[in-house]
This record gives C-alpha cells, structure tokens and sequence, in this order.
C-alpha cells in the first residue's frame, strides 16, 4: 500500500513539473512577443498646400471735417456716395457693400478750458466696408483708390481697423486629401527608418491629427493663403 502511494506521488510530481516547464515556455514566449510589439518608431508628415483666398474683407475709411454739424453729415453722405459709386462701376456689386455708423468727435468739447478754437469743430470718420469674392477686382480698386483722393476725399488708414483681410473658406474641401497626403508621408519616413534599422514596418500603434494652420504666404501677399497640417503616427516595429 505504501508503494502504491509513493508510486502516485511521483507520477504526479512529474506532471506537475511538465507542467510547470510548458507554462514557463509559453509565459517566456508570450514575453518576447510582447517585447517585439513594444518596439516602435514616431514619425511626423507633412501636407502643405498654397491657395489663393476667395473672401475679402476691406474697410475703406474716411474722413471729414466741418465746423457745421448739418453740413458735416451732408459731406459724409457725399463721400460715401462717390465711393459706392467709384466701386460698384468697377466690377463689386452694391450687396458687397455695408456703410458704418459715423464717429463724430466735436472738438471744442475737449478743449477742457483752452480758449483756442481748433480749426474745425467738428471731424467723422466713416468706414465703407467691402465684402467679396471677387478677389482680384478688390485689389485692383486699392491700387486706383487714389482717384477718389483727387475729388478731396481724404483717406485714412494704417489702424487695425483699416486693414484689409483676406479668408479662406475651403478648409473643409481640401482637408481629406491633405489628411491623406501627411499620412503617406509620415509612413514614407518610418519605411525608411525601418529599413535603416533592418526591421519590418508594422501596424499603426496610434496616430493623431494636428490642427490645421492657415497664413498669409508673404507679408506682400497676404491673398495667397499656406495651409499645412501635420499628422503624428507611430508604427509598430518587428525584426
């Protein structure tokens, strides 16, 4: 009886030490495994395209000065007038066009006890703001804007609110080709990483998009947009 005891025991003991070696094979495989796919590469690609805006946006300001306040509104009218009708014949429709509530500053009233009289009491300023996508037409009329200075309308500009802008509205249009463009991209960079370290590209392990940027080309070109974006990737790596 007790040899039958000491025969089972040992039985048993060798099953549970093939046991133990099996796991430990497959523990020590599964490990390596795990350790290849913990192998990866980073990369980034770019897409960059330049296009031209299709939205102008060009306020064009004005001055006037009278020491009448009836005659001061009468100019005003005048002026913004001429100007509506100097552009509308040169191509931008009268719907492209908004007229601005004017700023009337009466200047004996910041005298502040100064006895000198300014030489008009009062001055406006008036803004005229153009709203197209007739872009080339816009820039042409900046450029011959001074044949309204000849008829005595004095211009003012320089401010941040006289600057012209120009948009571009068509991000949503060219955003899936340039999404695929970055990705090829960034993938051409990790084959060639993958080849230089003699290793196998594999899967993606996780990618994310970055923000899309939209700048004026130059500061002489500001209608002439760059877009770029740029996608981050990261693939797995195998030998």
């Amino acid at each position: 009886m007790l040899q039958k005891n000491s025969n089972g025991a040992f039985i048993l003991g060798v099953f549970i030490c093939i046991g133990l070696i099996t796991l430990g094979y497959f523990l020590s495989s599964a490990a390596i495994t795990y350790k290849q796919y913990e192998r990866s590469v980073k990369v980034k690609g770019l897409a960059e395209r330049e296009l031209s805006a299709d939205v102008v946006i060009w306020p064009i300001q004005f001055a006037v000065a009278n020491n009448n306040l009836e005659h001061l509104y009468r100019d005003i009218e005048q002026n913004a007038e001429k100007i509506k009708t100097f552009i509308t014949k040169r191509g931008i429709n009268a719907n492209e066009m908004s007229l601005s509530a004017p700023a009337i500053t009466d200047k004996s009233a910041q005298q502040y006890g100064n006895n000198s009289v300014a030489t008009f009491r009062y001055t406006a300023i008036q803004t005229v703001t153009v709203y197209s996508t007739n872009i080339e037409s816009v820039r042409q009329l900046q450029s011959a804007l001074s044949e309204l200075g000849k008829q005595g309308i004095v211009f003012t500009g320089g401010n941040y609110q006289s600057r012209t802008e120009y948009l571009f509205t068509r991000l949503n249009d060219i955003k899936p080709d340039m999404i695929e463009e970055a990705t090829r991209n960034a993938r051409e960079v990790a084959e060639k990483f993958a080849l230089d370290s003699n290793s196998q590209l594999g899967k993606i392990k996780r990618a994310s998009q970055g923000q899309f940027s939209i700048s004026s080309r130059d500061t002489n070109n500001p209608h002439i947009k760059r877009i770029r974006v740029v996608s981050t990737l990261e693939y797995y790596l195998s030998d």
